[in-house]
């Protein structure tokens, strides 16, 4: 029997209680959950004749929905044979049907019945056979391993006596289990219950729980063995071991449908915000992500590599977020930073939201500093006329850490978290209530009776709920000025001027001022195909992003970001013991080696694309690129300030000496596919970029001319023109040897090593542009890097072919191809890691270090072109 999905139904207000409802929302979200329903009396009603016992339609449209998706597994667990609940239920393979109280399973039966099960079989049937002939009404069912005996519909008299001969005759026997359920008794010769049977059923599934309902005395052994997240839902009256209990059938089909609704949006996170469309908040110390209606989805705390308190981003509501909207909802009127700061605005008629994160703040006492604030704060000022309603659901550790709100007279404390946490609110009355496990704090505000203006100050680091000693208004001069000053500071170019100035905002909310590490983006697991595998963890500094970053900032005239980094991987560097060869290609912010690679499996990720993933594998790989960036950047920062700081030379010379030391070897490449090492050509390029703008450091800024350093840029330099062109593709490919393009490899001109018009770059050029170009973007690559699926055109690429272009004479070309990348940003000027031409939507983490330093690099080259 089937039915459409209209005709599942879903509880109204006051049909489900709370501790049901909250039960469901937990069990709804683990990794591998496991279903398993009774069939008479829970999907199907009782009937007199239970050859006509048929699934109610909104059971079976909701079992069969459940049974469809991911990471979810529903079982029918009957007391009627196998070939009967088949026959009556009509349900699709999806659905396991297990008969016989689990003595029979739709694979097969658990263990054959030996010869000697066989003959006790035989014997219990002739038995049984005497007494139902003596007691009229009685009707036995045969099953492969059990006969039951129902007396549903017979004289309360006969009924009794025939149960008792049953009982006192061969339900005695040694060899016979018995189970007792509602007008039926049965004799089984395989020692088996439906408890034993969700057991079994939930090992070969490896579930992390199990729900179960049903309505009968059988039902009972699976009930007691329950444990742990499982839930027990018992249908009618009657002791029981289930935790929860509705009144029939129907209801129910009702707990289906929420259960339903609830995992479908865990899994697929279906109202998903697009990727791009997301604000960055950001500090010096963590960064956060704002969605167009003002909902904190990501915050991580103390450092952006840190746990996150809010990941609704990539576990949707019930992994924390910080919402505000009007009472009467709607869709804002716009979004926007405010002008050369990191502070953003959402504006409803009636309501504007501004946001930004503070730095800690030292208050003096009479009795010396007292803080308020330990590390960040989060600060969020309403303003308007009309009404608004706030959410704030904090789930530390990515929601694995369960966490007790306390409502005090000027706001809340978060209680149970390592870090201490206080929501300052005064004037907001909380209304804390408990969301599947997890306690949140709902309220609605009137600005007109709280005169126009609340503010919320979510502090970490601290439980205090002081009031600040300065007005809101100063506090957000103070902290919007040093990003007004530095942007006024820098030389931008007239191209995309607006664009290039959000950009380097962006990359300095990137940088991590405490340490001088740059991110290689504010987030992890944000996919590079929507419900894929490719997401990974860019929470960290690579040495390599990092460098290529704090270079275009130099470009633009700042030069603070590239000297902080520079001691940040002088630390590195030292940290190697004097073998820089060593060198990882990224690590934590604050200088040291991150941890193992591991998945979130309780987070089903951003629109369903699992895993989420902390940590990165590519900790372990061997990347020789990664010392050209910062060659560069070191001769960049040294022709701004016409000097060399010591630190910097340093690094110079490591750097210099770990290619010395390597550069010959195969390695793992830019793009860190998880494949056996290969001669890189990008890799064998930085390797030269490396030596090469050692030498121009060198003979500028004072040195003495290294002959031996000239030697050895010399030859890698032959090496990669000789080895890395490709006869077949008749351009500079991927590898040695290797057919197959890879946009990197533009860097053959990119970097120096080939002028602008040497016919092998120009070729080079055609190849990427025929291969890898598609519309706006440019993809990495097409070959096979060992993942499964697809991904977008990555911006960085397609800034390098904009580069390519114009070196090559392009400018058109480049021109356009501009234009459209830019297009691709999102309505407050941010850009992801990629682009889905065909989807016209972000891909990847966001926002992404690459994505803005190629907008930079291409709008100052653009603008170069136009002066000359």
């Amino acid at each position: 029997m089937s039915a459409p999905s209209s005709e599942i139904i879903m509880p109204t207000a006051g049909t489900m209680d709370r501790e049901l409802a909250s039960a469901i929302g937990r069990i709804a979200r683990v990794p591998q959950l496991l279903i398993a329903c009774d069939y008479d009396g829970t999907l199907a009603p009782i009937v007199e004749d239970p050859s006509k016992a048929v699934p109610l339609p909104e059971s079976v449209a909701a079992v069969r929905a459940l049974a469809a998706l991911p990471q979810t597994t529903v079982a029918v667990v009957s007391g009627r044979a196998l070939r009967d609940l088949a026959a009556l239920s009509r349900l699709p393979s999806e659905v396991h049907l297990v008969g016989s109280h689990g003595s029979e399973f739709d694979i097969g039966f658990v263990e054959r019945l030996s010869p000697e099960l066989i003959e006790v079989r035989k014997r219990l049937r002739d038995a049984l056979r005497e007494i139902a002939a003596a007691h009229p009404g009685v009707r036995l069912e045969r099953k492969p391993a059990s006969v039951a005996v129902h007396t549903r519909g017979v004289e309360p008299q006969i009924a009794a006596a025939a149960i008792e001969a049953v009982r006192s005759g061969p339900a005695t026997w040694p060899d016979v289990t018995v189970t007792q359920g509602k007008e039926v008794i049965e004799l089984s010769v395989v020692a088996t219950h439906k408890g034993t049977a969700v057991d079994q059923l939930r090992t070969q599934l490896s579930a992390s729980a199990v729900l179960f309902i049903g309505d009968d005395v059988t039902d009972e052994n699976a009930f007691g063995n329950l444990s742990g997240p499982d839930v027990g839902i018992k249908i009618g009256p009657g002791e029981t071991k289930a935790d929860h209990r509705v009144a029939e059938p129907i209801e129910a089909a009702r707990v289906l449908g929420l259960l339903l609704e609830t995992r479908r949006h865990w899994l697929f996170g279906e109202r998903a915000v697009p990727i791009e469309r997301h604000s960055m908040l950001a500090n010096g110390r963590t960064v956060a992500l704002l969605t167009p209606d003002a909902k904190v989805t990501w915050l991580c705390n103390p450092k952006p590599d840190s746990a996150a308190i809010f990941a609704d981003l990539v576990g949707g509501s019930p992994a924390g977020h910080f919402s505000v909207a009007p009472e009467r909802g709607g869709i804002p009127l716009g979004q926007r930073y405010r002008s050369g700061t990191m502070t953003v605005e959402t504006r409803w008629s009636g309501l504007t939201v501004t946001d930004w994160l503070d730095k800690p703040d030292p208050r003096t006492t009479p009795d010396g500093p007292a803080i308020i604030s330990g590390d960040s704060t989060l600060i969020r000022v309403l303003t308007g006329t009309g009404r608004a309603r706030l959410e704030f659901a904090p789930r530390p550790e990515f929601a694995q850490v369960a966490v007790q709100l306390q409502p005090l007279a000027d706001g809340l404390l978060v209680l149970g978290s390592n870090e201490p946490i206080a929501l300052y609110s005064p004037g907001v009355q909380w209304e804390v209530g408990n969301d599947g496990g997890y306690e949140s704090a709902k309220a609605v505000v009137d600005l007109s009776a709280l005169g126009g203006q609340v503010v919320l100050e979510l502090r970490f680091g601290t439980h205090s709920l002081e009031h600040h000693r300065l007005p809101i208004h100063e506090r957000q001069a103070a902290a919007e000025r040093p990003w007004k000053d530095w942007v006024a500071s820098l030389r931008l170019p007239t191209t995309a001027r607006d664009l290039v100035a959000r950009s380097a905002l962006t990359l300095r909310g990137l940088c991590h001022e405490a340490t001088g590490s740059i991110l290689a983006a504010a987030t992890t697991s944000l996919p590079e195909e929507l419900g894929g595998v490719r997401n990974w963890d860019y929470r960290y500094c690579w040495l390599r992003d990092a460098a290529m970053t704090a270079r275009a900032l130099v470009d633009l005239g700042s030069i603070a970001e590239a000297e902080a980094f520079l001691r940040w991987v002088d630390g590195c560097v030292e940290r190697t013991g004097g073998h820089p060869e060593r060198l990882h290609p990224l690590y934590t912010v604050d200088g040291y080696e991150l941890g193992a690679e591991a998945v979130i499996d309780t987070l089903p990720g951003y629109a369903g694309s699992r895993p989420v993933r902390v940590g990165n594998l590519a900790n372990h790989q061997l990347q020789l690129d990664v010392f050209g960036p910062i060659a560069d950047l070191i001769a960049a920062t040294a022709d701004v300030r016409g000097s060399v700081r010591a630190e910097e030379w340093r690094v110079l010379e490591n750097m210099v000496e770990a290619v010395r030391r390597r550069w010959h070897e195969p390695d793992h490449g830019i793009w860190e596919a998880r494949l056996p090492p290969r001669h890189h050509i990008f890799s064998k390029v930085m390797c030269w970029m490396t030596v090469d703008r050692a030498l121009h450091v060198v003979r500028q800024h004072g040195g003495e001319d290294r002959p031996e350093w000239v030697e050895l840029r010399d030859r890698i330099g032959a090496n990669v023109l000789e080895y890395g062109w490709h006869e077949e593709a008749e351009a500079y490919s991927v590898a040695y040897g290797d057919e197959d393009m890879d946009a990197s490899s533009l860097w053959i001109g990119l970097s120096g090593l080939l002028a602008g018009d040497d016919p092998r770059f120009l070729s080079t050029v055609l190849k990427i542009e025929a291969d890898l170009r598609s519309g706006p973007v440019v993809y990495r690559y097409h070959w096979d890097d060992g993942l499964p699926g697809r991904e977008g055109g990555f911006h960085i690429c397609t800034s390098w072919l904009i580069e390519a272009y114009l070196r090559t004479g392009r400018r058109t070309d480049a021109e356009e191809l501009f234009l459209q990348m830019i297009d691709t940003a999102g309505p407050t000027g941010l850009l992801p890691e990629q682009y889905d031409p065909l989807a016209e939507r972000g891909l990847g983490n966001h926002p992404q270090a690459y994505s803005h330093l190629g907008v930079i690099r291409c709008a100052l080259l653009l603008d170069n072109m136009l002066k000359q």
